[in-house]
């Protein structure tokens, strides 16, 4: 499958833009909030510029924030891949995976790039943003005297003890630490908490509003077949997505409502165990990919993602653990009907039976008997659609996000 050849881009996103589709007082609450923080910087470092919720939202959002009149930057923290495979050994423990382990020199590799990264990187900003565990330790190295926030995307509740021990004193610098739902806040951290959703952007290339004719060209250009209702999931290749739980029950699905099930995935720089698990998918649903039954679609065209997001009949998202899961805003936004487990920062967006449907992941039959309904019920899966839109339109689309951040730096 083929890229499309696009044309470049024509402009820069500017908050006007949102005035139509933000909840109303929106904007001029920005701007009023971002007046009394003229002159102001905040920065903002991760691990990567593709691939993942985090830098999605930061592609749109630093822009956005300094349109609003408070000078934003983004910094990507360099690392070698054996860094990157020992943080993600680092996402997978402090999720709760007890059968890993590290050793001094994995530790110490940690220790260094951070360090090596905070003796070049400009963080001289009035406030600095740190994403998730692989820079966390910039704070014990970089000079600094004004605010540091710590901003935790994943499931941090049940941590494995050894990297938990290893991570804690980095964590406790922090003047502030933010998480995506209140189940993740713990009280045995001596450190300030709030809670912050993540954001969708509905004018990004993944969530704009597209024609019936450029569904439809995009369809075409990808090969993707339309001869019969298909599922989606829009995940990485990541155990925590259960890609394989996933297959049992589009199995399940099929002998009920003839369908095709879609992986829609993506491979990211700081997630070396993605193509181990794409592999072993591969493997393990083999005589469906030469059906044609199950097919995978690496979604690197964010144009793609949101056709297939937007022409699916069901969205799933049968992870076992997720810190929130904007893949599950994205399919709202457009209106889907999603069924996702009921774990992590999932409920905080999904209403069950309202605005989508929360289940047991390791119920297979009952999150089967689930997409079945909505597959052969479409009034009910465009009413649970519907209710969804207003639902991110009301709580997670990029405005409100920069009004908690905004409410954030004036708080510190």
């Amino acid at each position: 499958m083929t890229a499309m050849t696009r044309p470049a881009p024509t402009k820069f996103k500017r908050l006007a833009d949102y005035q139509e589709l933000a909840p109303e007082g929106a904007l001029d609450e920005i701007f009023e909030k971002a007046d009394r923080l003229k002159g102001a910087s905040m920065v903002h470092v991760n691990a990567t510029t593709f691939g993942g919720g985090v830098a999605e939202i930061l592609d749109s959002f630093v822009l956005l924030m300094t349109d609003a009149g408070v000078r934003t930057d983004w910094r990507v923290l360099h690392g070698t891949p054996d860094f990157f495979e020992v943080t993600k050994k680092f996402h997978n423990t402090l999720q709760g995976d007890r059968e890993l382990s590290f050793s001094e020199e994995e530790f110490e590799l940690f220790r260094f790039t951070n360090e090596k990264f905070a003796r070049f990187a400009d963080l001289s900003h009035d406030f600095v943003i740190i994403h998730d565990p692989q820079p966390v330790g910039l704070v014990e190295y970089a000079l600094h005297t004004r605010p540091w926030v710590w901003r935790c995307h994943i499931d941090i509740t049940d941590p494995n003890p050894q990297a938990w021990e290893f991570m804690e004193p980095f964590v406790l610098q922090y003047e502030r630490m933010i998480v995506s739902s209140e189940a993740y806040q713990r009280a045995d951290l001596a450190v300030p908490q709030q809670i912050i959703s993540p954001s969708i952007d509905p004018i990004s290339a993944k969530n704009v509003e597209l024609s019936q004719d450029q569904v439809e060209r995009i369809l075409s250009q990808y090969e993707i077949p339309t001869d019969k209702p298909y599922i989606a999931q829009v995940s990485r290749f990541d155990p925590w997505k259960d890609p394989e739980g996933v297959l049992k029950v589009y199995e399940r699905v099929k002998t009920q409502a003839d369908c095709r099930l879609i992986f829609v995935y993506n491979m990211s720089a700081d997630d070396p165990e993605g193509a181990r698990i794409y592999e072993r998918m591969k493997a393990t649903a083999k005589p469906y990919l030469e059906s044609g039954d199950v097919l995978f679609v690496r979604g690197d065209d964010p144009l793609l993602v949101n056709v297939i997001q937007r022409t699916s009949k069901v969205v799933l998202q049968k992870s076992t653990r997720e810190g929130f899961g904007l893949v599950i805003t994205e399919a709202m936004w457009k209106g889907r009907p999603v069924v996702a487990s009921n774990v992590g920062g999932i409920p905080t967006q999904i209403v069950d039976g309202e605005s989508g449907y929360l289940v047991d992941p390791y119920d297979l039959d009952g999150v089967a008997e689930i997409v079945v309904r909505l597959l052969e019920d479409e009034t009910l899966a465009d009413e649970i659609g519907a209710n969804a839109r207003e639902r991110v339109r009301e709580r997670f689309l990029i405005t409100r996000h920069m009004l908690d951040y905004l409410d954030l730096m004036l708080s510190l």
